[in-house]
């Protein structure tokens, strides 16, 4: 199975032991798997084997192939583009969708902390040239403005929803093995779990990108 797909299934696991009413300490008793290990796989900081997910599947009244489903129909792309603009506008894809032949896959590690590692892993603002963090503290929103080409050269992956817009400039995006290229004016709006990388493509260019933060848990549900 590929480590990929195994560490994309824990929205969907907690989605679905939601959706039964039952606790982490429940699927614990029910899977033989602790409660700090089945937290961590929901909050997509574990990646169980085979045979941990075939436990929680089964705890969960469901299949390891459905939870992963579940996970893939989460996530999702999409491109607005600004007025105008030459594309068709609200291009929207299935995150899941496989490239064209030839394009080849997104290599790379995954990122885990949304803001503080695409700004290179550091709290600061300062720590990394041409990142500037916009909202300070900790907020539900994470926000960084990026300028110059950058190309900060690996892959990343957050546990939430995100949007990247173009102030000036132009940057290429790659997200579950399809490419965009963006323009001055141009949006791209990443569900959490979506894998991708980006590069500024032009010197000047100016990048916004505004996402829940890492510490939020944006599938709470309230009557739980």
């Amino acid at each position: 199975m590929d480590e990929k797909e195994t560490l994309r299934v824990g929205a969907a696991i907690r989605r679905r032991r939601r959706s039964l009413g039952l606790t982490l300490a429940a699927v614990a008793t029910r899977s033989g798997l602790s409660v700090p290990f089945l937290s961590q796989i929901e909050n997509e900081r574990a990646r169980p084997s085979t045979r941990s997910l075939d436990r929680v599947a089964g705890a969960l009244e469901t299949t390891p192939a459905r939870l992963r489903a579940a996970a893939d129909s989460a996530r999702a792309v999409d491109v607005v583009r600004a007025a105008g603009s030459r594309a068709d506008a609200g291009s929207r894809v299935d995150a899941g969708s496989r490239v064209d032949a030839g394009t080849g896959a997104v290599a790379g590690r995954h990122g885990d902390c949304h803001g503080t590692e695409e700004a290179g892993g550091h709290e600061g603002s300062g720590t990394v040239d041409g990142v500037r963090r916009v909202v300070r503290g900790r907020h539900q929103l994470s926000a960084l403005e990026f300028t110059g080409e950058l190309d900060l050269g690996r892959e990343f992956q957050h546990r939430n929803d995100e949007v990247m817009y173009v102030v000036r400039g132009a940057a290429e995006v790659e997200a579950e093995g399809r490419a965009y290229r963006l323009e001055e004016g141009d949006t791209l709006f990443l569900s959490g779990g979506v894998r991708h990388r980006w590069r500024a493509t032009t010197p000047g260019t100016r990048l916004l990108v505004v996402g829940v933060a890492e510490h939020i848990d944006a599938t709470v549900d309230p009557r739980r």
